[in-house]
């Protein structure tokens, strides 16, 4: 078993997830008292989300760029992200370590194609929806279409995410919000929805939508165990 380094914190709530899906996969894949082998850096999101909003994204990638080198210094095989956004810097990151990045768009393209699909849905952060990292990837490597929601909704969606899931807060009126979001994305033709914000897997679930959902952490964790134990 290879072991997983995780750089989390961004949400503490979701790297929470993670943890508890990979160790439940591994469980599940080799029974009896096994569980992961795996390092976390957890940083402080309060620093990334200042860097964030102020568009500082060079800065912020030097914090994950360090984060990466603390866990292969630490003993980890490869590097996972534990959130979305952040993969904004994985170009910056990867020449600055010897171990492999784990992306989490690409194992989420690969459950789509798995799928059939071929248009899908994008909700995430502002920067995730609207910036070329992302959707960028999987159009270019993967050759998907993908389609985002209107700007009130996208500022509606990026809101919730930072005021209320990043704290933990769950409402149902943003359930809602969320909902009508992803139907009007169905209406332009999705086939699918990525769930690309690691928090928006505790406030949207499988049955909110009439389409299949793809959601990320659960989808890069589980193919985390799945790369630790090839």
């Amino acid at each position: 078993m290879k072991t997983i380094g995780l750089i989390g914190g961004m949400s503490w709530e979701s790297s929470l997830e993670y943890y508890r899906i990979i160790n439940e996969t591994v469980k599940q894949k080799l029974g009896g008292f096994h569980s992961a082998k795996c390092l976390m850096y957890s940083v402080d999101f309060a620093e990334i989300e200042e860097l964030q909003r102020q568009d500082r994204w060079d800065d912020a990638a030097q914090m994950m760029i360090d984060a990466a080198q603390r866990l292969e210094r630490g003993g980890a095989e490869f590097v996972v992200i534990c959130t979305n956004t952040m993969h904004k810097s994985v170009d910056a990151m990867q020449p600055a370590i010897h171990i492999p990045l784990l992306h989490i768009a690409d194992a989420t393209a690969e459950k789509i194609e798995t799928a059939g699909l071929r248009k899908v849905g994008l909700l995430g952060t502002r920067f995730t929806m609207e910036h070329d990292f992302y959707k960028g990837r999987l159009v270019d490597r993967f050759g998907l279409a993908v389609v985002i929601p209107n700007r009130d909704e996208r500022e509606m969606i990026h809101r919730v995410i930072y005021d209320e899931l990043c704290l933990g807060i769950i409402k149902p009126e943003s359930r809602d919000a969320y909902i009508r979001a992803m139907d009007n994305l169905i209406q332009q033709g999705a086939e699918g929805i990525i769930l690309g914000c690691t928090e928006i897997e505790s406030l949207v679930r499988a049955e909110d939508s009439r389409v299949p959902l793809f959601p990320t952490a659960k989808i890069h964790a589980i193919a985390a165990v799945e790369y630790a134990l090839a």
